[in-house]
């Protein structure tokens, strides 16, 4: 999966000045030969497990650079996507944080293959668009900020919310935002394939649900509305399809995550960390 999105940043009409790879063991960039990317430059980062952990390695190495466009490894992203993040954030320099407009997003589904993902960028509009609308955050597995920003007002990935981190793309945005726009990029454009191998276990990612949104509350990050918004939804999914669950869903986990999580609140001990205890 990474050797084709790494692959679509050699098709962009403006190339990236750096690409690094973040990875926690060596199976995960093997076979990643720096040569077969020419002209990109790769970046090998060894990180801690954890997405915002891998995400602050990133973000110290990357202290030379004033633009820092973050990918998951199964986004591919269409031609113009750098050139539009590179030509709206210079242009309204106002923006914090620019997130892209997947031609589709299939997170919620079974996921898509990367053929399919290639078709659906083949035939889309690849015009330049460098229009934008307000966003209330960014997307995670496609966003970029301005690091002059982040490094002036101190603003990093929060460790306290480990592996999979449910909602820290969110937190660092909303924290992120208090300084200047967030923005939807029509321009950015690609396919957000939503692999499900290499995620969170059910339990684990059910207790997240849970915790995270109500941490988020507690350090400001989050409203109550959208924080209990958050927590009431993913129980009503998990609840109402735990007898039917789709196929690629571990719905019964999660709903088990989501009671651990409870009688943790009750208890007095519910905390992000404690998905690495179950």
């Amino acid at each position: 999966m990474l050797l084709h999105a790494i692959a679509q940043l050699t098709r962009q009409t403006v190339l990236p000045d750096r690409v690094i790879i973040s990875y926690t063991a060596p199976e995960d960039v093997a076979g990643i030969a720096k040569e077969a990317f020419a002209p990109l430059t790769l970046e090998m980062a060894l990180a801690p497990p954890g997405l915002p952990r891998q995400r602050n390695v990133i973000l110290d190495l990357a202290e030379d650079c004033d633009l820092l466009l973050f990918l998951d490894d199964d986004f591919l992203v269409a031609p113009g996507y750098v050139d539009a993040v590179l030509t709206s954030m210079a242009a309204h320099p106002d923006i914090v944080a620019a997130t892209g407009m997947p031609i589709a997003d299939d997170v919620k589904g079974p996921g898509l293959d990367v053929p399919q993902g290639l078709a659906l960028i083949a035939a889309d509009d690849p015009a330049p668009d460098y229009r934008f609308d307000a966003a209330p955050h960014g997307y995670g597995c496609n966003m970029a900020i301005n690091l002059a920003a982040a490094r002036r007002h101190g603003v990093r990935f929060d460790e306290r919310l480990p592996l999979y981190a449910w909602s820290e793309d969110v937190d660092f945005t909303h924290r992120l935002g208090r300084f200047g726009r967030i923005v939807k990029l029509r321009g950015a454009k690609g396919v957000h394939l939503g692999v499900k191998h290499g995620r969170s276990s059910g339990r684990r990612l059910g207790y997240s649900q849970v915790a995270n949104p109500l941490y988020l509350r507690a350090k400001g990050s989050y409203s109550w509305r959208r924080a209990l918004g958050s927590v009431g939804r993913n129980l009503a999914a998990n609840t109402m399809r735990a007898l039917w669950s789709e196929s690629y869903i571990d719905r019964r986990g999660r709903l088990l995550g989501n009671g651990l999580a409870f009688v943790d609140l009750v208890l007095g001990r519910m905390r992000p960390e404690r998905v690495l205890d179950l």
